[in-house]
Order: C-alpha cells, then sequence, then structure tokens
C-alpha cells in the first residue's frame, strides 16, 4: 500500500505520517508539501530516516507537479491535509486560501481520477458547520448539519468538501471526508492556541486571550484523530462524510488557565485583547456515526493529553523556538541544498 499524505509536514499531516509508520509499517508514504510558513521539514525530522518515508516539495495546485508525482509514483491513497487553516490570515488575505484549498484539491482529485487511486480521503473541519449558541449544550455537530461558514477559511473547506461530494457523485471517484474539532498535541505551529499559550507562559510573556475568552470548543488529541483517519481510508463508506470529535468541550479561558496551572505560571499573564471578526461561539462534534460504523471512539482525555502536549513543547524547545525565531525555514537547504562531504 503506497499513500499520498499532502501537507505532512504540517501539525496533523506530520502526526499522521508518523502514526502510519508505527502502526502500519507494511504501507509506504510519500508527503507531498509546499512548505509554506506553517509548513516545517523538521517535523518529519525522524521520518526522513525511515526507508518507507520519502518527501516532496511542491504545491498541490501544481497540475504539472502533480500528475507526474502520481504518474511516478502509483498511489493507491491519497490524504489531503494541504490547507491554509488559520482564521485570522483568511480574513487578512482570503485569495490564497481559495486556491490551496479548492483548486488544490480540484487538482489531486483530477489526478485520483486519472491514475485510478482506490481512495481519496479529504481532511475538513467542523468549522464548516458555523458555530452553536453558549446556552444550548444540547446542541452538536451532525453530519447532517447545513453548513453555515463565518470566515474566508471555512468557506474554503466548505467550498472543497463539496467538490469532493460532486467528484464523488459526478465521476465516481471513491472519497471520503472527515470533518474534526480543535486539535491539539505534538507539533502544533505556534500561532495557535495552544502551543502559543505554551511558549509565551514559558517566557513569562502576556498571554492575549479574545473577548471575554468563553467561546468553547471540542478538544481532540491529535493521535486519536490520526487513527480516525486510519480508520476511514481502509473501512469508511465511499461517498460518507464522517465527524471526528473528542468530546473534550472547554471555552478558551479555561484551556489558558489549565497550561498556566500546569506550568505553575500566574493567571495575572492573561491579556484580554479585541475580540476575532466573526469569531465563532462554540463548536461541539457528534461523533456518534464513526462509532457506530467503525468502532472508532477518541482515546485520549483532555486532562491527559494537555499534560502530554505540555511536556512535549518542554522537551522540545529547540523545535518550536526555531519557528519563532524563523530559522524552520531554513532547515529544508540545510538538508537538501547544502554540499555534502
Amino acid at each position: 500500500m503506497k499513500i499520498l499524505v499532502t501537507g505532512g509536514a504540517g501539525f496533523i499531516g506530520g502526526n499522521f505520517c508518523y502514526y502510519m509508520l508505527d502502526n502500519r509499517p507494511e504501507y509506504k508514504i510519500v508527503c507531498l508539501d509546499k512548505l509554506t510558513y506553517a509548513g516545517n521539514l523538521s517535523t518529519l525530522e525522524n521520518a526522513l530516516k525511515n526507508k518507507n518515508f520519502k518527501f516532496v516539495k511542491g504545491d498541490i495546485a501544481d497540475k504539472i507537479l502533480v500528475d507526474k508525482l502520481f504518474a511516478d509514483e502509483k498511489f493507491d491513497v491519497a490524504v489531503n491535509f494541504a490547507a491554509e487553516s488559520h482564521v485570522d490570515r483568511s480574513i487578512e488575505n482570503p485569495e490564497v486560501f481559495l486556491v490551496t484549498n479548492i483548486l488544490g484539491t480540484q487538482v489531486l482529485m483530477d489526478a485520483c481520477r486519472k491514475y485510478g487511486v482506490k481512495r481519496y480521503h479529504q481532511v475538513s473541519t467542523d468549522e464548516v458547520y458555523g458555530d452553536l449558541p453558549l446556552n444550548r449544550p444540547d446542541l452538536l455537530f451532525t453530519e447532517e448539519t447545513p453548513i453555515k461558514t463565518s470566515s474566508p477559511y471555512s468557506s474554503s473547506k466548505a467550498g472543497a468538501d463539496l467538490l469532493v461530494h460532486a467528484y464523488y457523485r459526478t465521476y465516481g471517484l471513491p472519497a471520503t471526508i472527515s470533518r474534526c474539532s480543535n486539535n491539539y498535541g505534538p507539533y502544533h505551529f505556534p500561532e495557535k492556541l495552544i502551543p502559543l499559550m505554551i511558549s509565551r507562559a514559558l517566557a513569562n510573556e502576556s498571554l492575549p486571550v479574545y473577548g471575554d475568552g468563553l467561546n468553547v470548543r471540542d478538544w481532540l488529541y491529535v493521535e486519536d484523530h490520526c487513527s480516525a483517519i486510519d480508520l476511514i481510508i481502509r473501512k469508511g463508506r465511499v461517498g460518507e462524510v464522517y465527524n471526528v470529535g473528542g468530546h473534550n468541550e472547554m471555552t478558551n479561558i479555561d484551556i489558558v488557565k489549565t497550561i498556566l496551572n500546569e506550568l505553575g505560571k500566574p493567571h495575572s499573564l492573561i491579556t484580554y485583547v479585541k475580540d476575532r471578526k466573526g469569531h465563532d461561539l462554540r463548536y461541539a462534534i457528534d461523533p456518534t456515526k464513526i462509532h457506530n460504523e467503525l468502532g472508532w471512539l477518541p482515546k485520549t482525555k483532555f486532562a491527559d493529553g494537555i499534560k502530554k502536549t505540555v511536556e512535549w513543547y518542554l522537551q522540545n524547545k529547540p523545535w518550536w523556538q526555531s519557528i519563532i525565531s524563523g530559522e524552520y525555514k531554513n532547515y529544508y537547504d540545510k538538508m537538501y541544498n547544502s554540499p555534502r562531504g
């Protein structure tokens, strides 16, 4: 089995590469990543030592490159993690989100059709459903919840999902989609909430919290998410959407306080800042379908997952410090463009 993993130098994609190398050692993994600001080749440093892993630098929207890659590698499965994903950045510059998240998805699916890939899997987000009211904890996102996006980011992901479904209906592409809640864990890019708060708390810097901090997210430990995707690409029904949630709803301010408590830092570091435009109130996933059909449940409780995550950042300071300094952007050149003795 040979699997293409796009966006594998990012947070969830990188964790998925490691999960598959560990749990499916007979598989061959090819990672395609453009290495934009959030792609970090050093995330894959240990994977690059594995004979069943190969890295290719490139853009999923580059038709010529993608076509040649599919022709050369003859993939059985393609899993698309590649996406521009930061909401704040999408508000500032929507265009790049449309190109990568929608047109890039089209290029990949065209290649899958041309070369007879057995399964295309689109990694999506619960943000395509919009948000839920804070005063209705009984309401959850199901696969039947109408799409109602709030940001250019979520709109681009919803557009990609609709395109995937269209390719399944029109061309018979053997495709599946998963929509996940907020992930956390190792290799998370430091601009996102949890790693940002950890890095700033360790530096005794202020911790910026949007609005009143009462926005609610459902948190999913990244390894649990990877196990769900592995199940879907092997056993999921073609043409279906599967919601993947963590059963860990928490307010942003409680997340921040938990991190401070884990690090033994004072709550006085918290600083409330102007709220994000169109900030969604609450996300909550109902993962009943994937549990009933595939037997999946999240294994990691938030109290345990956040401890493991904080510990990972404490033990891997060079990784995230190189990102904050910008040095990580030179890693590819060091690996591939420097003279070898």
